[in-house]
């Protein structure tokens, strides 16, 4: 992957209030794939001290959304169409990490992902919901 592309997602990720509000961060930027880490908080908690289902389900459509844009050219950008995510354990560790992964690259759709982990500190990683994400390729006026 080009520094160029990897350096187009994480300037897109930067821009993006929600994501820095959370505390969340790319760790990892491939070709098709994206890992967004969050750091556990009480901020991005419910009440009963588990991840947010909300937290976690904004960090999973970004993952997969910056895995789809990876694939893309300069000069477009990835909207969600739709997305569906199943919670399948109460979030918890101290943090959760997203892997987005491109299941399909279209030219205009793109269907991705989304896995979702709570992660201890000694790296046990437990899955705690999974997703899929179709996503639509805009082409960004060239100034």
């Amino acid at each position: 992957m080009s520094p160029e592309v990897r350096r187009r997602v994480q300037e897109s990720f930067d821009r993006q209030g929600l994501m820095s509000h959370l505390g969340a961060r790319i760790s990892h930027i491939a070709p098709g794939r994206v890992h967004i880490v969050l750091p556990a908080r009480p901020e991005v908690t419910q009440q009963n001290g588990y991840f947010h289902a909300g937290a976690t389900s904004a960090i999973a459509d970004s993952a997969g959304g910056y895995a789809a844009y990876t694939l893309f050219p300069e000069n477009t950008d990835a909207l969600t169409v739709e997305y569906k995510v199943n919670l399948l354990a109460p979030a918890t560790g101290d943090r959760i990490e997203v892997v987005g992964t491109v299941i399909r690259s279209g030219r205009t759709l793109s269907v991705c992902q989304l896995e979702v982990f709570g992660v201890q500190g000694d790296g046990e990683r437990k899955p705690v919901a999974h997703g899929q994400q179709t996503l639509i390729r805009l082409d960004r006026p060239v100034d």
